[in-house]
């Protein structure tokens, strides 16, 4: 097995709370250097709900966590490395903050 070089947050959302996501993201972004990807108001890849990702590389995961942990006021957030191994890395290698939900893990195989 590869070592984990980056990390993927994933911050979910439903329309009641996309302006809350968006903000959260924004502000990760400004506080920890965060790469802030697009906000998705469609289902994406495995997720199974809408979703904002936040990345970097493997050095910021624990602050990134403890970040989020802090500010993501009852949002659901979704957590895993990046090893190159998708499959693993969706559920082995996954930290769930708030409703652990299923994801799509068929695009996988």
């Amino acid at each position: 097995m590869p070592p984990a070089k980056a990390f993927h947050a994933h911050v979910y959302f439903d329309a009641q709370t996309q302006q809350q996501a968006t903000e959260l993201c924004q502000q990760a972004g400004t506080a920890l250097g965060l790469k802030v990807g697009r906000v998705h108001c469609k289902r994406v890849g495995p997720h199974p709900r809408w979703s904002c990702q936040l990345s970097d590389n493997i050095d910021n995961f624990g602050a990134t966590l403890a970040w989020l942990a802090q500010h993501r006021n009852g949002l659901t957030v979704f957590s895993h490395l990046v090893t190159g191994d998708d499959l693993r890395d969706h559920t082995d290698h996954a930290i769930w903050m708030g409703t652990m939900l299923s994801l799509d893990l068929s695009i996988f195989q």
